[in-house]
This record gives structure tokens, C-alpha cells and sequence, in this order.
């Protein structure tokens, strides 16, 4: 996965990382287009973000999250950062949850914005069982081996603070004319109120963004401030990869990024 390195701050990486991952027929770099970035610099925190290519072909061919993790994840945290939050929109938001899911503990927060949460039918027979509080995962082989079959099993643990616990914080945001609400219900119901954030509208750049923007007005994330109390002086090592293997020398320029996601 070709990615795209945005620092919070000019003279030093940050020890959180915001993970980008796209959705239907987006280029990463519209999050940068649609102030994503700019929102996370207006309020001084302490994050850097990075921009992923993440092809919608991975999905297809189930190389998503072997990709993810190797490509991203593995080598961002080998770099130093403490802390790798995903951002995911539509599909984007499928990944950042399938991946936690295929590989946890691997990262320390989710934001999904507007998820594809799986096939209706599923969706249908959580809300008849009276939603995900209640519903029982059917017994025995599934139908199937899509991939819903074990997501909603495992989003189902956010109900239960004794399993919540060792997930990591999901936050979720969504249009309440998105096309994929009625999904969206069943999982807000799940997680407490201060996690689940919403706005008029459908499925696009303007509620996502809006929506971004409430995210993080509560999103445990450093300010510059913080960051800045507890650095070295100029000249010393400022991240654990610059005390391991010294300072680390930045690109010239930025790598552009290339087309990617077909969200669902």
C-alpha cells in the first residue's frame, strides 16, 4: 500500500499516528481536500496523519488486512509511533474494523465514519431479534463465509463493558439519511452515547467532514501543547526510533499518492 505522510509538527514526529483509509471511488488525498487534516491542526493536537492507498482490490482479493498490517501498521510502529489510531469512511471504516478483528490489539483506537457494515439481511435479523443487545449469533457452520458472519459477533462485544474493556475505544459517526443507517442504529446502540455522533444527510464529503470535526472534539489525542512540555531540547533524540537509531532524515518532498478505494 502506497502511503502518504502528513507531520502534526515541522521539527519532530509525533507519537500518535492517525491512520486514513478511504471509501467509494476516493483518492487519499481528499481527506486533505476536505479539511480532514486541517481540522486535526486547527485544534493543536498532537498527531500526525498518514494517507493510505488502500485499493479496493485488496478487499476483493481478501488481501486487505495482510496488507494493512505489513505494509502499514508494522512499519509505522517500528518508527516509533506509541499510538496508531484508524480513520475509516464506508469501506474504509469495513477495514479499520475487519482488521481489528483479523489481528487485535494491533491498534489503539477507531474512528468509522459511515461504515459498510455487511449485507442487510444480517442487519434485518439483528433488528428483528430487537437489536444487538439481544441478538444470538446462530449456532452451528455458517451459511456463508463472509466475513459479516463474524463482524457483528465481535462489534456485539462494545454491549458488554466487561468485553469492551479489552477492545479498543470505537467511535462511530454517520448521516441519519446515510443509505446504510439502519446498520449504523444497530451498532450506535452498542457503544455509549458519547462514542456515537451524527448529522443530517447522506452518504458524502459534507457529513463526513462534520462529522470528523465532532469526532474530534472528544477523541483522546495529545495537543502540541503536552507534546511540547515533555520534548528534549532541539538537537536531542525526539521519538523512540530517533534514541534507537538516530535522527531521521525527512523526504525532500511528499510522495503523491495514487486512486484507490471503491468503498461499498
Amino acid at each position: 500500500m502506497k502511503t502518504h505522510l502528513k507531520f502534526a509538527q515541522s521539527h519532530a514526529r509525533s507519537d500518535t499516528l492517525l491512520v486514513f483509509l478511504p471509501g467509494a471511488f476516493l483518492k487519499p488525498e481528499e481527506f486533505e481536500r476536505e479539511g480532514f487534516i486541517s481540522a486535526v491542526r486547527e485544534r493543536e493536537l498532537a498527531a500526525d496523519a498518514l494517507l493510505v492507498d488502500a485499493d479496493v482490490s485488496y478487499y476483493y482479493d481478501q488481501t486487505f488486512i495482510e496488507r494493512l498490517q505489513h505494509d502499514v501498521i508494522q512499519p509505522q510502529r517500528a518508527l516509533g509511533y506509541a499510538s496508531i489510531w484508524l480513520v475509516g469512511i464506508s469501506i474504509g471504516g469495513f477495514g479499520a474494523l475487519i482488521h481489528e478483528l483479523a489481528t487485535p490489539g494491533t491498534v489503539d483506537g477507531i474512528v468509522a465514519l459511515a461504515p459498510y457494515l455487511g449485507r442487510r439481511p444480517i442487519g434485518a435479523e439483528i433488528h428483528k431479534a430487537g437489536g444487538l443487545r439481544a441478538w444470538k449469533a446462530p449456532e452451528g457452520p455458517p451459511p456463508d463465509e463472509e466475513v459479516d458472519r463474524k463482524l457483528w459477533p465481535w462489534l456485539q462485544q462494545y454491549a458488554s463493558p466487561r468485553h469492551a474493556e479489552h477492545l479498543p475505544p470505537l467511535y462511530l459517526g454517520f448521516g441519519l439519511s446515510d443509505r446504510f443507517a439502519s446498520n449504523h442504529h444497530l451498532l450506535a446502540e452498542a457503544l455509549p452515547p458519547g462514542r456515537v455522533f451524527t448529522t443530517e444527510g447522506g452518504h458524502d464529503w459534507p457529513q463526513w467532514s462534520q462529522l470528523w470535526r465532532k469526532v474530534l472534539e472528544v477523541l483522546p489525542l495529545p495537543s502540541l501543547t503536552q507534546a511540547d512540555a515533555g520534548r528534549p531540547p532541539r538537537g536531542a533524540a525526539t521519538t523512540l526510533s530517533e534514541r534507537v537509531w538516530g535522527p531521521i532524515k525527512r523526504p525532500a518532498a511528499a510522495r503523491s499518492a495514487t486512486p484507490m478505494a471503491i468503498a461499498a
